[in-house]
């Protein structure tokens, strides 16, 4: 009991610290310090923790090697998008979708859709400015145009390799990037085909002949496409094929792309300060201390013999758990890095891993990371398309009730 209110306590506070408007990485590691504080827990006990790991689990697990392969990842996924910007490919690659596809809802789709696949923070800025006035032309409502952008920028955040919470689910669970990717794929169909039927076929008014753009060669449509895809391709593959960490995926990609481009090395320099995000190492190193004080203060055995004791429905707390962790701070791999450790009592790991409730967990995360007003991206959208938090989020609410119910429908039939 004791462990499970030192634990609410600290993510009240943090909660209160992002209200307050203090980075979420220094927000993170000051909850990671008072939990350490309220469970007594001291260097030593980390040491011993720290030791163990090494002795017991492989590298790939230990708290270490998540620190400086996560880190490397968001940080790189920042300088991938700094090279697409140096070598021209961003402002190349929306126009060249608005012209591939003539569907005004497929296309209003596809940008952020694409642009998702570089998860870099507050990143739906990459996307905003074409769905804006893509939208505008054709006369679509902000707030629609708002959901539009930020629903379907997010819809690969079950399975990408390039978001850091999917490394670290599967390191943590023991299980290979293809099985997560098997059952994950699941949500990221459903978000899709709700935000479809919610937010395509409904609010887009009826074509105009002033709509009619004029179009470019489709081959040098289709050029200017894959040159833009093809880093972010190469790393989903080296990672579902070989298991390879995103983040030297990403790294060759990055290198690949300088010198295909011919970028000079003396602007490699400042392709690379992309990486100067000391706020996001912050919040990795904060999210991973947090769970190395749930393990070193022995909270997490305490906390699942007290939630069993209480008789909480196994089903009910995997779902609701991660939501209600993932609607408090709408960070992913904090939410993760918080709740699995807890959570993998239920699920289990390696081949003996119920991959059903992991996707129930899962859905949980997405539902309450996607309908809070604490999650930065919503919050930039709404300054943005100059619209109020709550059209935004009422908007979200159905699409994202598709994700929850083939969560529990996973869980229910495949578990």
């Amino acid at each position: 009991m004791y462990a499970f209110i030192s634990i609410i306590i600290s993510l009240a506070v943090l909660v209160t610290l992002l209200r307050l408007k203090v980075k979420i990485g220094l927000a993170m590691l000051l909850s990671a310090c008072l939990l350490a504080l309220l469970l007594g827990v001291w260097p030593p006990d980390l040491g011993r923790t720290l030791t163990k790991e090494w002795q017991n689990k492989p590298l790939t697990q230990t708290t270490g090697y998540l620190f400086i392969s996560l880190t490397a990842l968001l940080l790189l996924v920042n300088v991938i998008g700094a090279a697409m910007e140096e070598t021209g490919l961003s402002k190349r690659l929306v126009p060249a979708m608005q012209d591939l596809f003539k569907s005004r809802r497929f296309a209003l789709a596809l940008i952020p859709l694409m642009m998702g696949m570089l998860p870099t923070p507050g990143g739906i800025m990459l996307s905003a400015p074409m769905v804006r006035d893509a939208g505008d032309k054709i006369g679509v409502e902000r707030s629609r145009l708002a959901a539009i952008n930020f629903f379907f920028r997010h819809q690969w955040e079950p399975v990408w390799p390039l978001f850091p919470s999917i490394p670290l689910v599967q390191t943590l669970l023991g299980i290979s990037a293809l099985k997560l990717y098997s059952y994950h794929i699941v949500l990221t169909g459903a978000g899709i085909l709700g935000g479809i039927i919610v937010l395509l076929m409904f609010g887009i008014p009826p074509k105009q002949p002033n709509h009619i753009q004029v179009k470019r060669h489709i081959g040098h449509n289709l050029l200017d496409f894959l040159h833009a895809f093809w880093p972010i391709a190469f790393t989903a593959g080296l990672y579902v094929a070989f298991d390879l960490p995103p983040a030297v995926g990403i790294f060759l990609a990055i290198i690949g792309l300088l010198l295909i481009h011919k970028v000079p090395f003396k602007r490699w320099l400042s392709v690379f300060k992309a990486a100067r995000e000391p706020d996001m190492v912050l919040l990795i190193f904060g999210a991973l201390f947090f769970k190395l004080n749930l393990q070193a203060g022995s909270a997490i055995d305490s906390v699942v013999e007290f939630l069993t004791n209480a008789h909480a429905p196994p089903g009910l707390l995997l779902f609701t758990l991660p939501m209600l962790v993932g609607f408090s701070t709408g960070v992913t791999v904090a939410t993760v890095a918080i709740t699995y450790p807890f959570l993998i009592a239920f699920i289990g790991t390696g081949s003996e891993a119920k991959m059903g409730l992991e996707t129930l967990a899962f859905s949980g995360l997405l539902f309450g990371l996607w309908l809070t007003p604490v999650h930065l991206c919503i919050a930039l959208s709404a300054s943005f398309f100059q619209t109020s938090l709550l059209k935004i989020i009422s908007k979200l609410l159905l699409p994202s009730a598709a994700v929850a119910i083939a969560g529990i429908l996973m869980a229910l039939f495949c578990s």
